[in-house]
């Protein structure tokens, strides 16, 4: 059976989509610095603010109504991480969230312990380790291949010793869109008794996430990159759970389970729209689940529509960015990052263009409405050390999103040619 995407059903969802420029369509391609918001999404929020704003644990129907919602968004969300409702946890951002993370694992560290990162992750993923080294923890940090533009396998591996208490590194890289073998790498690190922190922030807009198949201690994802509100949220294996001792204000309430994270009052009207992102991917999967018989057998209810709808999503994507991949590699001046075709990796394509800086490049694809992002994206030390690009601005950044259509691809192309004055 031929896939096909429902792309005009999925554009009528998104309200920013009907914004124009110059009586043209704004083509957001702009996604992996976050994707535009769907009007469930919106209304999600809203109703929770307008009618059941509450703080939790209190007897009267609003705050009951807040237990509640927070309650059954865990479960949604887990049916998208693929774990238990216990092994959800949110937070302030990604960032925020590894960076609790860090100083609750910290308590057990003792000067020459050691923390592997990679050179391909965004800032997230490092900073929150690197913030160790003050307290006598040894950081080791493994080389991307600037010809592949790849984690540098044997090099994880080779710094991988008993003294191990950690190993970060991310799902897809937010700068190239390498997709990383983060199965293999998990059970590497367990060899050596390391626990493994798996950043999926910029993978988690385009397949489907399986946390007890990849068999990560901690997943780290961010809502606004998959449609939802600007909130983090972690999985932590709930045996690890148990082991922790973050900081919080010490009270009785916040020493048990996955409250042990709480450092305020969560933020309750977007993990209720976190949860309507996800039940959204879920109603496009149920629109298209018919597509993927095979992937999804053994899968049923939510969890089997959420992955038909990040299935559905990758199918959509991919064809649009190969597209644009092999467009730019024609274009006089141009040059195209990221792994080899064939290799693994995202919908996101970045590039330069010989003689001019990425923030012109962006700048007048803006001007077109066109919106796409350039510069390093905090993954710092790949873009500016490995592929050497700071001083010209690092990289421009295209992101499709499944309300990305070929019209915008053709667009795009045609701008870039423009640009590179081919």
């Amino acid at each position: 059976m031929k896939f096909e995407f429902d792309v005009d059903w999925i554009r009528q969802q998104f309200p920013a989509c009907q914004r124009q420029l110059n009586g043209v369509p704004v083509a957001f391609l702009d996604g992996p610095g976050g994707t535009q918001v769907p009007q469930v999404v919106a209304d999600r929020i809203s109703e929770y603010y307008l009618h059941h704003n509450a703080n939790e644990g209190g007897s009267f129907a609003t705050s009951q109504e807040t237990g509640e919602i927070y309650s059954q968004s865990r479960e949604i969300i887990a049916d998208f991480l693929g774990c238990s409702s216990n092994e959800v946890i949110f937070g302030y951002s990604s960032t925020a969230n590894t960076f609790a993370l860090a100083f609750a694992l910290m308590k057990g560290f003792v000067p020459g312990d050691e923390i592997v990162i990679t050179d391909i992750d965004h800032r997230c993923n490092r900073a929150p380790w690197l913030a160790l080294e003050r307290f006598g923890v040894v950081v080791k940090s493994v080389r991307v291949d600037p010809e592949t533009q790849q984690i540098d396998m044997a090099d994880f591996e080779s710094k991988l010793t008993p003294k191990t208490k950690v190993a970060a590194f991310n799902w897809a890289s937010n700068a190239l869109g390498t997709v990383s073998d983060v199965k293999t790498m998990c059970a590497l690190a367990h060899k050596v008794g390391a626990i493994t922190v798996v950043d999926a922030v910029h993978y988690s807009a385009h397949f489907p996430i399986d946390v007890k198949e990849i068999d990560t201690d901690v997943l780290i994802v961010s809502a606004y990159k998959f449609f939802g509100p600007h909130l983090g949220v972690m999985y932590v294996r709930e045996s690890l759970i148990d082991q922790l001792e973050p900081y919080n204000v010490q009270t009785k309430d916040l020493q048990q389970g996955r409250r042990k994270f709480h450092q305020g009052t969560p933020p309750f009207g977007f993990i209720a729209g976190t949860a309507a992102a996800v039940e959204f991917i879920a109603t496009i999967g149920e629109k298209h689940a018919s597509f993927f018989a095979e992937e999804l057998a053994g899968l049923s209810g939510r969890r089997r529509n959420i992955v038909a709808g990040m299935l559905a999503i990758d199918h959509h994507e991919e064809p649009l960015a190969r597209l644009l991949r092999d467009e730019i590699r024609s274009i006089p001046g141009a040059t195209l990052y990221g792994p080899k075709e064939g290799e693994p990796r995202t919908s996101t394509i970045v590039f330069t263009i010989a003689g001019k800086n990425s923030a012109e490049v962006s700048q007048a694809l803006g001007e077109l409405g066109i919106n796409t992002w350039d510069g390093n994206f905090y993954a710092v030390e790949v873009v500016n050390k490995v592929l050497g690009l700071e001083e010209t601005g690092g990289l421009v950044r295209i992101g499709l999103a499944p309300y990305t259509t070929q019209q915008d691809i053709l667009r795009t192309i045609a701008a870039i040619k423009q640009i590179a004055g081919a």
